[in-house]
């Protein structure tokens, strides 16, 4: 017996030692601030409270295990990967449930988000392609990475699921980008896009089109599209410079303020803790970023440091469309700030990439291109 749980504990012990502490330490802050938003915020506070718990559970054993997976394992499964995410997108279209989009697919015990699996997959494949290649990226290279990128991002959009079809959209740029991508085609790029979203704009939904322009002028609709984003100013504000307190934002407890869990869950943290807290959460944001991106340079073969540095700057790119949302300098895509809002898929599949940032770092002395 006493052989048997020695044993266990050097198992646990070789499981730990893949885990970047100071980033895990971060990251456990995030939760913990997360579950003090929720149990405040929401309308049943100790189901939302178990239940953003158990996922956080279940998104660190997926942390875990990935950490202690081989970055040439995980290539090697890569292809697979996004094989098996990118075929889950056409069942949300036949079997996807949501209220103004058909995101998630209900498997009875949880309802699982394709779109939110893709912002790993993608990423992953991207790097396992470039890895192949030779770098900085050729025209030919350039066109079979818009495939691996444009079709995934197509199938979100069409959901419709802007905010997550962005995401995975600036993945696939940052993986160009760390790649080596010439600044020529880095401008021409930047052109396209520009020709291009005067002609995006005619196929955006009704009430994406909306939201653009209450954007321009929340004013013009203060009791319709307009509404959320004002409110959520009026949160800000009136948190000040320490706060009103914990459990006391007046926006969520009188329901002026919608999705006080998910997307605008930053809101009430700002309205409760104030300035100063929303300064110890961006420093714990930019802490998290500046480790993975400097355990992305520590990696030794181009698959690892592609994917590590896609996925930190993805991370950034989360941060700063939610804080611009909730702050009226973006417009309302739907994206929750990370590990602070409420969700499933989410906040698991946010974890299980700081798993692979971790096992990119963990074994950059094996591993070579």
């Amino acid at each position: 017996m006493i052989e048997l749980l020695a044993g266990f504990r050097d198992f646990i012990a070789r499981l730990l030692s893949r885990v970047d502490v100071p980033l895990m330490a971060a990251l456990t802050a995030l939760m913990t601030v997360s579950l003090l938003v929720q149990s405040s915020a929401g309308d049943d506070a100790l189901h939302a409270v178990l239940a953003q718990g158990a996922r956080f559970l279940i998104g660190s054993a997926a942390l875990l295990l990935l950490a202690n997976t081989t970055p040439a394992t995980l290539r090697s499964w890569t292809p697979w990967i996004y094989a098996g995410t990118l075929s889950l997108m056409p069942l949300v279209f036949i079997f996807g449930s949501g209220r103004s989009a058909n995101l998630w697919l209900d498997l009875g015990v949880f309802y699982l988000q394709p779109g939110e699996l893709l912002k790993l997959s993608v990423p992953m494949m991207l790097a396992w392609y470039l890895h192949r290649e030779t770098l900085p990226p050729s025209w030919k290279t350039l066109a079979v990475s818009a495939v691996i990128v444009g079709l995934p991002v197509l199938l979100i959009v069409k959901q419709p699921d802007f905010g997550t079809g962005m995401l995975v959209a600036a993945s696939g740029g940052f993986a160009l980008f760390l790649a080596g991508l010439q600044w020529r085609r880095i401008l021409a790029a930047i052109g396209m896009a520009a020709v291009a979203v005067p002609i995006g704009y005619q196929f955006l939904m009704p009430y994406q089109k909306d939201r653009i322009m209450v954007f321009l002028n929340p004013e013009s609709a203060p009791q319709g599209a307009g509404w959320n984003i004002i409110q959520s100013k009026i949160a800000i504000g009136s948190g000040g410079f320490s706060g009103k307190g914990w459990g006391e934002s007046t926006q969520a407890a009188l329901d002026f303020l919608p999705e006080h869990t998910t997307d605008f869950a930053f809101s009430v943290f700002s309205e409760e803790w104030g300035w100063l807290g929303v300064l110890v959460v961006m420093g714990l944001y930019f802490f998290v970023i500046a480790r993975c991106l400097w355990m992305a340079m520590q990696s030794k073969d181009t698959y690892s440091r592609l994917l590590a540095g896609t996925l930190a700057l993805t991370f950034f790119i989360y941060i700063v469309v939610n804080g611009g949302m909730v702050a009226g300098f973006l417009p309302v895509v739907g994206v929750p700030m990370p590990l602070i809002s409420y969700g499933g898929t989410s906040a698991v599949s946010l974890l299980a990439g700081f798993g692979l940032i971790m096992s990119a770092f963990a074994h950059r002395k094996y591993m070579g291109d």
